[in-house]
This record gives structure tokens, C-alpha cells and sequence, in this order.
């Protein structure tokens, strides 16, 4: 049975444009969609305050609206919804693992209006073993003349899951694959105003792109259909990336999953990312 696509919602404007992308997603890959709404509150007892039954009538109403919504405007999707009874954090992030991958908005389930993204948000795209989407308000855009997936390529450390999430997004799309890696200057060169020479600057620029021809080869080869383009860049990947997502359908950063749960969840990179990229972002888990 095909695994679903899920969303992640709530009565916001922010989470309908998430579900509404999900919607897409899915029927670019054939899936179903299940639409997630999560609050700890659903699974408690009534007191005299609150009657739960209440609660949760409001949730299945909610849900059954986008339900409507959604099945009215993409009717080859079979959508469904569910109610998960634990925080959004900790319960998105464990009914992720049943999807594909998990579309969320990007304040829609929480945070400080003075932010770019939310807590939630970015908590799930931190710990999720499941590719995470975020969307931001505005709805699904409308289809690129030269639909473009960019990701971000690390030499230091790359990822084969990254980039193929991005080249089977890519073919699902019909669109090209920009494949973008940012190179600063060693930090030595730094020291006490030590500038390079030119020729040093071209040698490691050199380095740079040789590195990720070599490493976009074999994608190259697997999918010999989808048009890529190497964009290797001075001023660091995030920066790149960012300047990027302006002619991008979806940016695709990684995440490096960690044995022990402490420490940052997310790269600066990605972080960068996520704050500031003009298109949605996919965040990709990997080794």
C-alpha cells in the first residue's frame, strides 16, 4: 500500500497553504493525503471547565471542512485526517514516520508573531525521520514555466539522501535540478588581513566545482532526463541557497540525524534556510 502524504493543520490561513502543497505532492506521486491535527488536549478527561467532547467535535469539524476543501479542488487525491492526541512536536514528529513526508506551514501550529518560523515547525523539521516541507502562507504556486529544484550540496560532508530527494522531486515535476554549493576561504586566510592571490582564489574555486561534478556524476547517469545545473558559488551555502530559492519550486537542504537527542537539531544552514528562502523547503534527514 502506498505510504500517504501528510499534513500537518489547524484553523489557520498558514496551514491551509501547507495542506493545499500536500495536496499537490500528492497527486504528483500517486499518494494519498492525511491531513494531522495534533493537541495534547484531545486526549484528556472533560472537567468542569471543559467538556473534551466539545474539543474534539470542534477538531472533526475543522478537519472535515479541508477535507471538503481539498477533495472539491484536487479530486484524483483520496484525502482522510486524523486527530492525534499529544503535542504537535512529539506527535507530529511520530506520525511522520508513517508518511512519505510531512507538509507543515510556517507559523500556522505556533510561535511568536515576531518570528520568521515557528517552534513547532521547527521543532518537527529538526527531529523527524521523515523528509519535512515547509510552506509558507500564500498557497501552492502556480506552475513555473522552468520548473526548478534546488539543492544544497555540502563537499565536506555530502548526503546521498538529499540529493535524491531532490532528483526524484525533480522528475515527479518534469524540472531541472540546480544542484548549489557555497565555498568560503579556508579561515587561515583571515588571520592578521592575509589576502589570497588571485591564482590561489581561482585554484580553490577550481577544487570546489571539480568536487561537485564528481559527486553529481552518478546522479547524472540515474537520471539522464533531468537537466542539471552545477552552481558553485563564494559566500557560503546558506546565502546561496537563499538567493536561489527566488527561481526555485522547492529548496532542498539536509539534516544530520543525531544518535543522542540534545544538542542543535538543525544546521545553521539549514536554519538560514528555513527563515529566509523565498520558496518552500524541504528538510532531509540523513546519516
Amino acid at each position: 500500500m502506498t505510504r500517504p502524504v501528510l499534513a500537518a493543520v489547524d484553523a489557520s490561513v498558514r496551514s491551509r497553504a501547507a495542506a493545499h502543497w500536500a495536496a499537490q505532492e500528492a497527486g504528483r506521486r500517486g499518494a494519498p493525503l492525511r491531513l494531522l491535527h495534533a493537541w495534547p488536549y484531545l486526549g484528556r478527561k472533560a472537567n468542569d471547565l471543559v467538556k473534551m467532547d466539545d474539543l474534539e467535535m470542534g477538531a472533526q469539524t475543522m478537519l472535515g471542512d479541508i477535507v471538503q476543501e481539498l477533495a472539491a479542488a484536487y479530486p484524483g487525491v483520496a484525502v482522510s485526517s486524523a486527530l492525534v492526541p499529544d503535542s504537535a512536536i512529539d506527535g507530529l514528529t511520530e506520525a511522520a514516520e508513517e508518511g512519505q513526508l510531512l507538509v507543515i506551514g510556517t507559523r500556522g501550529l505556533g510561535g511568536f508573531r515576531g518570528l520568521l518560523v515557528g517552534s513547532v515547525s521547527l521543532g518537527v523539521a529538526g527531529r523527524s525521520k521523515t523528509p519535512v516541507v515547509l510552506v509558507r502562507e500564500g498557497g501552492p504556486a502556480l506552475e513555473s514555466p522552468e520548473p526548478e529544484v534546488t539543492v544544497g550540496f555540502d563537499a565536506l560532508e555530502p548526503a546521498d539522501a538529499v540529493l535524491e530527494f531532490a532528483f526524484e522531486e525533480a522528475q515527479l515535476r518534469g524540472a531541472r535540478v540546480r544542484v548549489v554549493h557555497g565555498w568560503e576561504l579556508p579561515p587561515t586566510y583571515g588571520y592578521a588581513g592575509w589576502v589570497p592571490v588571485e591564482t590561489e582564489r581561482q585554484e580553490l574555486g577550481a577544487l570546489a566545482v571539480g568536487m561537485v561534478a564528481d559527486a553529481v556524476a552518478p546522479w547524472r547517469e540515474k537520471y539522464p532526463r533531468t537537466l542539471v545545473l552545477e552552481d558553485v558559488r563564494t559566500g557560503g551555502g546558506a546565502a546561496a541557497l537563499v538567493e536561489a530559492s527566488a527561481q526555485s519550486d522547492l529548496v532542498v537542504v539536509g539534516r544530520r540525524r543525531r544518535a543522542l537527542n540534545i544538542g542543535p537539531k538543525l544546521g545553521s544552514v539549514a536554519h538560514a534556510v528555513i527563515h529566509h528562502a523565498q520558496s518552500p523547503v524541504a528538510v532531509v534527514p540523513h546519516d
